[in-house]
């Protein structure tokens, strides 16, 4: 069955970098992207955002606004997915791996020493018209 998903990355802005997170699993196992997760039922991306940034590592976050939008095929899992890219400002906490089952490694980068290989939403991220504005919050 096709399927269609809305997803929320979020970055974390600290002291000049932002936190990513080497995802395990069956999607995205293997890669680097930023903490983020699936819009819920009745869920803004606000709300989706602080929850998965939780979940996933523990922090507070501040100041949420938008970033991007992008949108990418997983042919090999009959999915597309919508990613609602959210930008943020740490708050509070000490990020530490929440989900094991999700996460092997949390790392604060830049946009100059990104790890690889990154998740494949990036992609379209890195190429859209929004990436500008994206590396000006830093």
């Amino acid at each position: 069955m096709q399927t269609v998903r809305v997803g929320v990355g979020v970055f974390i802005f600290k002291e000049g970098k932002f936190l990513m997170i080497l995802r395990k699993g069956t999607h995205g196992g293997g890669s680097w992207s930023v903490p983020g997760g699936h819009l819920e039922y009745g869920e803004d991306f606000v709300d989706t955002a602080k929850r998965e940034v939780e979940e996933e590592t523990g922090l507070k976050i501040k100041n949420l606004r938008f970033g991007a939008v992008t949108t990418t095929m997983f042919p090999e899992e009959s999915r597309q997915s919508i990613t609602i890219w959210i930008l943020s400002d740490y708050q509070n906490g000490q990020p530490f791996i929440v989900e094991p089952d999700k996460c092997e490694k949390l790392e604060w980068y830049d946009f100059n020493s990104l790890p690889q290989p990154l998740f494949s939403p990036w992609t379209q991220l890195l190429e859209s018209k929004f990436i500008k504005n994206i590396k000006n919050q830093i």
